[in-house]
């Protein structure tokens, strides 16, 4: 079978004699393949790359920290120092000039459907929505996710992203398990799953699930059968997590494992969600059952319980100026992402879009000049956080990556210009210290494998 170009390219140009090249063997994991919670473990292994600096440019950090004409090191896929201008840089290291340029974190989309509503949208590949049901929490997002979808490249290549968080559709209460991926060229969903990273669970709230199941005549129809459907859902889920934990015989099913893994904190709760009222209803909600929303995806009202999300610890996933399209997300403002963060709520900036994922900086740039004409004035290198830690940590992997920190995975982003401007796009990208796109390389610019046979795709932009 054919592989993917740029895996191969890669493999042959950077590998090194001798070195192993079995992108499919079992990757190293937090626990045994074996394991019933685990049957389908990452394979992921990291690209080879160089020790490598990147040196004057202007680095933000992720964290909200700021080094102008700073010095970065890269080496074994960490991030190995990070210093000023007068860092001493040694000689037998692959060195860029950032002069003019910026480097950040990978940016980490926290709310993506690339490759389980992949290009080309046909309906033959449309597998993002189990709409059979308002509780389908037993499909798993990964199990429609694939590999070859375009939509990976160009996120990479345009928007410098180097993880994301792959949702099923919201056309149901309890969507089902969301997967975080690294976007790197392979043949099978797990060889981009990312090692340790704990699932999620999409669920929703409001028009869809309503509109969905009430146009087949069917329950909910309204937002108080949501919250009916939801509350005796969980009710049964309680019931199954608390005679598993008692070491009850149970007829196994799919559905409650996942929800009792949520109430046992070993999965993180997403939910898409637009209006303030019925986002405090889920808060409450979560406290009745004892579980914890991490965030709330599009939220275009969370600027009206900014408050109420930072002293319950929830982020909010939101877009800069997407709003007004159904009446659920008619009261947004362009100023909702620069109130939330003004109040001091962990506030993340999202796509839920194969286009939007390509121009992520410029939503958060959006955002970031609505603040500062209302008066907020947010530090660009501030700024970062909404697509760098704040989604990291809402994705349970702030461990491993979102800030340019000594230990952390190396993926970095060098910038042809300020990355908050229209005209700035990324120069190199670098995924656990590999090299994996390249503005002046052709062979670093990566096309699927599906895109190979297809007229033209060798001009793929």
């Amino acid at each position: 079978m054919r592989l993917i170009l740029i895996a191969a390219l890669l493999a042959s140009a950077a590998t090194p004699a001798g070195a192993k090249k079995d992108r499919d063997a079992p990757a190293p994991t937090q626990g045994s393949s074996a394991e019933p919670d685990n049957p389908y473990p990452s394979t992921y292994r990291a690209y080879p790359g160089v020790a490598t600096a990147i040196r004057g440019a202007t680095i933000f950090d992720g964290e909200g920290g700021r080094i102008d004409n700073g010095v970065i090191f890269l080496s074994d896929g960490k991030v190995t120092a990070i210093g000023g201008p007068d860092t001493p840089i040694p000689a037998d290291i692959a060195l860029f000039d950032g002069t003019g340029k910026y480097v950040t974190p990978g940016v980490i989309d926290i709310h993506s459907h690339l490759g389980d509503y992949p290009s080309p949208s046909v309906d033959a590949l449309s597998d993002g929505n189990e709409a059979t049901s308002p509780v389908t929490a037993h499909v798993w997002a990964e199990h429609s996710i694939w590999p070859q979808d375009a939509g990976f490249g160009r996120a990479l290549a345009n928007g410098g992203v180097t993880s994301l968080q792959i949702l099923p559709g919201s056309a149901n209460l309890f969507g089902g398990r969301s997967v975080t991926l690294k976007n790197v060229p392979a043949r099978t969903m797990q060889g981009m799953k990312f090692p340790g990273a704990p699932y999620g669970l999409k669920m929703a709230c409001g028009e869809n699930p309503k509109r969905v199941y009430g146009s087949k005549g069917r329950e909910p129809s309204t937002r108080m059968g949501n919250m009916a459907v939801n509350r005796q859902t969980w009710i049964k889920a309680r019931e199954y997590q608390k005679k598993r934990a008692a070491g009850k015989d149970q007829t196994r099913d799919l559905g409650m494992e996942t929800l009792a893994d949520v109430l046992e904190g070993k999965i993180l709760v997403h939910n898409h969600c637009y209006r303030a009222d019925e986002m405090a209803n889920v808060i409450d909600m979560s406290k009745e059952f004892g579980y914890k929303v991490t965030a709330f995806h599009h939220a275009v009202e969370a600027y009206k319980i900014a408050d109420l999300l930072r002293d319950n610890g929830i982020c909010a996933a939101l877009w800069g100026d997407w709003y007004g399209f159904k009446m659920e997300a008619y009261d947004g403002i362009k100023e909702n992402i620069p109130l939330v963060h003004r109040a001091g709520a962990c506030t993340i900036v999202h796509s839920d879009d194969d286009n939007g994922i390509q121009r992520l900086n410029q939503e958060a740039a959006k955002a970031l000049g609505a603040g500062r004409r209302m008066g907020i004035d947010i530090a660009d290198e501030e700024a970062w956080t909404w697509l760098a830690i704040n989604p990291a940590r809402a994705m349970g992997i702030a461990d491993q990556t979102g800030s340019l920190k000594v230990g952390k995975m190396a993926d970095v982003v060098l910038w042809n210009g300020n990355p908050f401007s229209t005209y700035t796009r990324p120069e190199k990208v670098w995924i656990d210290g590999a090299l994996l796109y390249d503005s002046a390389n052709p062979k670093l610019r990566p096309v699927s494998d599906f895109e190979l046979g297809q007229i033209g795709a060798g001009d793929v932009k």
